[in-house]
């Protein structure tokens, strides 16, 4: 399947612990989408934040990526659940970098229901084939998803 890149976007540290998780079995690429401004207060002030910017349909600034995505064809795109869709920061990073030609694999963490996270990502996908998609459920920092379910899935990567 060539070359892979793991790519994501994590604010409470749950996206990020499963990347790596990808990263360790894959040895696939990994890189952070940074915000150039990060969020800042309580959990509950960024959550009402986070709903007003998705409303809004915010893109946040991110910093440039530290890899070249021509590099790639396989991306495999993490993202927290903001209000039943995918988090300014990868909205930003869907709208500003080419994925054409690319096999796009999303992995979605959350804390209750997702929405239309997926079907967007496709949506933001349109010249790339998005498949796999996995939703991975955590209760505050504790994953409900099953450690053996991720492990499969991780393995058909």
């Amino acid at each position: 399947m060539g070359k892979k890149l793991i790519v994501y976007y994590s604010y409470t540290n749950n996206t990020k612990k499963i990347a790596e998780q990808i990263q360790v079995a894959t040895g696939a690429d990994i890189c952070e989408i940074e915000t150039v401004k990060p969020y800042t207060g309580d959990y509950n002030s960024v959550v009402a934040q986070g709903k007003q910017e998705i409303e809004r349909r915010f893109k946040t600034e991110i910093k440039p990526l530290r890899v070249n995505l021509g590099d790639y064809d396989t991306i495999i795109i993490g993202t927290p659940v903001w209000w039943y869709t995918y988090s300014p920061a990868v909205a930003t990073f869907l709208s500003e970098y080419d994925l054409s030609g690319k096999t796009i694999i999303p992995f979605v963490t959350n804390g209750g229901w997702i929405g239309h996270t997926l079907k967007d990502i496709e949506n933001s996908c349109k010249n790339a084939t998005v498949a796999n998609a996995i939703d991975i459920r955590f209760d505050i920092d504790k994953m409900i998803f099953t450690e053996s379910n991720l492990k499969k899935w991780i393995a058909c990567l």
